[in-house]
């Protein structure tokens, strides 16, 4: 019973981690400010769908403020977004190539 319990268990994470990564999917934007000492960005944005938004400036916080350093004002970016603790998050961001 207790090998059926953890199989089941292990299941349920695998398909709820992959259906995460699914609905996360990347959104193309552009760098209009950075606030370092808060730990936030503001993008300029594309429709971010699994999170019910339209095209639209605004702030997000950051994940990992080290992330800041990887971009600059005026650069198109690749990112994914996620709401943590109610507030947007940017969890990844890269400069487009």
């Amino acid at each position: 019973m207790r090998k059926y319990i953890i199989l089941l268990a292990s299941a349920l994470a695998l398909s709820t981690g992959v259906s995460a990564i699914a609905q996360s999917a990347p959104t193309n934007g552009e760098v209009k400010k950075i606030n370092e000492a808060a730990g936030k960005i503001t993008l300029k944005h594309e429709p971010i769908k699994h999170l019910d938004m339209d095209s639209m400036t605004m702030v997000f916080r950051v994940k990992d403020p080290a992330m800041l350093k990887k971009v600059n004002v005026g650069d198109k970016v690749t990112f994914v977004a996620d709401r943590v603790n109610g507030a947007l998050t940017v969890m990844r961001i890269e400069r487009s190539k």
